[in-house]
């Protein structure tokens, strides 16, 4: 298991028209589209930031994991994400070391990469996304 970068960090907003305008307005940073991805309730907008992004996620549905995540502890950093070289490896790797995992297997993620989290009781509570990009940059 290689990790290549810290692909993105991902910011829960209650909404994303106005968290978008911060950033790029205050900040100068530029989105490069939204997305909504039904699969995890979730609209998001990534920013590029150097070498990784900054991913705005707004949820689409009030029971959404985004919602329950604000509810709980306020907008902000909701998880890192760390783009591996292969992603079933990766998993598999981490299996065998005993490490909790919330995606056992890759699921879709926004931008077409392939996502798996890793539980916060197993990363000292961080919760860690691995992804994995057809374009390794």
């Amino acid at each position: 298991m290689k990790v290549l970068k810290i692909d993105h960090i991902g910011i829960a907003v209650k909404d994303l028209s106005e968290s978008l305008n911060f950033y790029s307005e205050i900040l100068g940073l530029e989105a490069i589209g939204t997305e909504v991805v039904p699969e995890q309730k979730v609209k998001v907008a990534f920013l590029p930031c150097g070498d990784s992004e900054i991913e705005l996620l707004e949820s689409t549905v009030p029971d959404g994991p985004i919602n329950k995540f604000i509810e709980k502890r306020g907008e902000g950093i909701q998880h890192i994400a760390l783009r591996v070289d292969n992603i079933d490896e990766a998993l598999k790797i981490l299996k065998e070391k005993g490490i909790r995992l919330i995606d056992e297997k890759p699921r879709y993620g926004a931008g077409g990469a392939r996502i798996a989290f890793l539980h916060p009781r197993a990363t000292k509570g961080v919760l860690i996304e691995l992804t994995e990009r057809e374009k390794q940059d």
